[in-house]
């Protein structure tokens, strides 16, 4: 299969970067995404060139790494994956295809395809923990907890941190990674203590590090790799308003 490839490359966050293209032949449609960037690097090795550069770990779907923008589809046309997991069997021979990567200000890229996403770890520093003493661990059912909060919980817990939501969403906001990382806390026994004082820190964190607003668009779901919905953005609100009328002081700055 022959492709012909657009891709971003910018050798450094302060440079000025664009779209550069390449012709690649010889791409099976089981490699992965990531497998033809390989191929790809491997060409440009042998022909004197600087490979590009993009990150990735598991690639099983599993650490979000990988995350890139692909034909203006965070993580490519595939629902429920992510760009580990597309296979070239989705393209056809001849196909051009632009990848660039995660844009928001809050995701400064540092090379290429690959961004800083730090900011997503000052956020969950901000509040997305549980501090209070809740005692060594116990059996599995010495908790009663409903099973209709076990199940949110659980898929709240299933978000990777991948920035997907980010890359969709015209505000760039990641009111959707925020408001997983506080559910899946604040639907547990253990995590109702701290509830209202998390959302309002996670959520200050989330301002000030320049994510935007969330204006319901609904784009961040569509992308998300695990299917997270908006809903949690919605017991994401009413936590913050509940914290407001409360006089919940902000102890993240």
């Amino acid at each position: 299969m022959k492709l012909k490839l657009h891709i971003w490359r910018q050798t450094s966050p302060r440079s000025k970067g664009d779209f550069q293209a390449y012709d690649l032949d010889g791409v099976s449609p089981h490699m992965s995404f990531l497998d033809m960037l390989d191929l790809l690097n491997e060409q440009i090795l042998e022909e004197g060139g600087e490979p590009v550069a993009f990150e990735h770990d598991c690639r099983e779907g599993i650490c979000g790494s990988c995350g890139m923008v692909i034909n203006g589809i965070a993580h490519g046309p595939e629902k429920l994956i992510t760009a580990c997991q597309l296979h070239m069997r989705t393209f056809k021979d001849g196909d051009e295809i632009w990848i660039e990567p995660w844009r928001a200000a809050a995701f400064p890229v540092i090379k290429d395809l690959v961004v800083e996403r730090a900011s997503f770890d000052r956020i969950i520093q901000a509040g997305g923990y549980i501090s209070v003493r809740s005692g060594s661990a116990q059996d599995a059912n010495a908790i009663p907890i409903p099973k209709a909060d076990a199940d949110r919980a659980f898929d709240a817990a299933a978000c990777i941190g991948c920035g997907a939501c980010v890359a969709a969403c015209p505000n760039a906001s990641a009111m959707l990674f925020t408001a997983a990382k506080a559910a899946h806390l604040s639907y547990l026994p253990q995590g109702q203590t701290e509830r209202l004082q998390r959302a309002a820190d996670m959520v200050t964190a989330h301002d000030e590090e320049g994510f935007g607003n969330c204006t319901n668009h609904g784009a961040c779901q569509e992308v998300c790799p695990k299917g997270i919905s908006v809903d949690y953005i919605g017991r994401l609100n009413r936590d913050v308003l509940k914290a407001t009328l409360s006089g919940v002081e902000v102890t993240t700055r």
